[in-house]
């Protein structure tokens, strides 16, 4: 079965959402970075990766402008976005913070 967007990022874990494009040079470069964000912190969070391009009622939603942009959610709710490329340090750094 497949969750919805809405029914992901209202779970009780820390959701970090990448809204990327697959022509996008930063968004190829960010993708290790999650994953090595994913395996040190492994089921404190849920990273999510959004196309734009397939997903653009969601990219208007949360106004993405350029990407990558992340959103971190928690309990539903945006609680940091930054656009561009972070270091993995950066991105656990901001998920200890808000979970």
């Amino acid at each position: 079965m497949k969750s919805s967007f809405k029914d992901i990022v209202n779970s009780e874990e820390v959701v970090l959402v990448d809204f990327f494009g697959t022509w996008c040079g930063p968004c190829q470069a960010l993708m290790p970075i999650l994953k090595d964000v994913k395996e040190d912190l492994g089921d404190a969070i849920k990273i999510v990766k959004i196309d734009i391009d397939k997903n653009k009622e969601l990219a208007t939603k949360y106004q993405v402008r350029s990407v990558p942009t992340m959103i971190l959610f928690k309990d539903g709710e945006p609680k940091w976005r930054q656009s561009g490329v972070l270091q993995k340090k950066d991105i656990i750094n901001v998920v200890n913070t808000h979970s």
